[in-house]
């Protein structure tokens, strides 16, 4: 392989494939970074069904997006970070041996605590959902928060971020028994089945027939009615994702009723202004609890760049708990 290219998973026509690609040309404002480990999401499966989750490196069109690894080259632009620190970036065209990111983007990875791998699990868990639970939630410590879908990978770091952000009360669903039973472990002081016809009835007993003050949703679909029920006069609902489904039926009279909130939030539409202020106020607000430890993330499973139809077939099965996990190179 010649010193320009590098080995990529592209999505061809019969599926995703190993191709040799150019090694990404970095901007002013960039980093590129030699990867060791990336995230699989579920948006990943989703652009080899056919929707526009995708993301495009040279020529062809290149998956993934969130990776870890060592920056080798640097931006005039660029600050605070040097070549030879272990990052944790998102950007485009993630899945491959190079990868680039706008240095906005990029986190610095805890010199002790957490490896690549465990820094690529968390990473875009926790800006995420710093941005849905503290910039777009306006949590506040001693609060109530549920998560809709709380057995996600970013379910998980939900949970967690409650806790880390001193919440009363933590509150996660699952329709499947044995992800909800290990739900406690990442920081649930309740797990429910929302589909049990009584699960709103228990989240009012249990906030004194309140409801929460934040239900951060990724079910969308079924749910919807019910989460405006399960949460406080005047509190607020942050859709996330759509895991139960893109439409549903929704109440407006109990929308009005409740006086919600109701936000919804994607980093698709972003822009490349709007996501650097995201991860700003991520790092500057939860980040140095990745070193502390307060954030952790198990790994369903690993798999080589080689294996990412693999690792894809892993996600499509829906079995996992925790992040399933690409490796490149030793």
């Amino acid at each position: 392989m010649s010193e320009n290219k590098m080995k990529a998973v592209v999505l061809g026509d019969s599926g995703v494939e190993i191709a040799e690609v150019d090694v990404p040309e970095i901007n002013a404002s960039q980093v590129l970074v030699k990867v060791a480990a990336c995230s699989v999401n579920r948006s990943d499966l989703l652009t080899t069904q056919g929707h526009n989750y995708g993301h495009v490196g040279g020529e062809k069109k290149v998956m993934g997006a969130s990776f870890t690894g060592n920056v080798v080259a640097i931006g005039d632009d660029v600050e605070g970070i040097s070549i030879g620190d272990k990052v944790a970036a998102t950007g485009a065209a993630g899945w491959a041996e190079y990868a680039a990111s706008n240095w906005r983007r990029v986190n610095p990875v805890p010199s002790s605590g957490v490896d690549l791998i465990e820094a690529a699990a968390l990473s875009s868990g926790v800006v995420i959902m710093h941005d849905a639970i503290v910039t777009n939630g306006h949590f506040e410590s001693g609060q109530t928060i549920l998560i809709q879908g709380a057995s996600s990978g970013v379910g998980i770091i939900a949970m967690q971020m409650g806790k880390y952000l001193g919440a009363s009360l933590v509150i996660g669903t699952s329709t499947n028994a044995e992800r909800r039973g290990r739900l406690a472990q990442f920081g649930a002081d309740m797990s429910l089945d929302s589909r049990d016809e009584d699960w709103v009835d228990r989240v009012l007993e249990a906030t004194d027939g309140n409801g929460v003050d934040l239900l951060v949703d990724q079910v969308s679909g079924y749910t919807a009615n019910q989460n405006m029920s399960a949460t406080k006069v005047h509190g607020r609902i942050i859709n996330v994702g759509r895991l139960g489904g893109d439409k549903g039926e929704f109440d407006f009279n109990k929308h009005a009723e409740r006086r919600l909130t109701y936000i919804g939030t994607t980093g698709r539409t972003r822009s490349p202004a709007e996501h650097a202020e995201v991860f700003r106020l991520a790092r500057e607000g939860v980040w140095d609890g990745v070193g502390r430890g307060a954030f952790r993330m198990p790994i369903d499973s690993t798999f080589d760049l080689s294996e990412a139809q693999a690792a894809l077939d892993r996600m499509a099965e829906d079995k996992h708990f925790g992040r399933i996990m690409l490796t490149v190179g030793a």
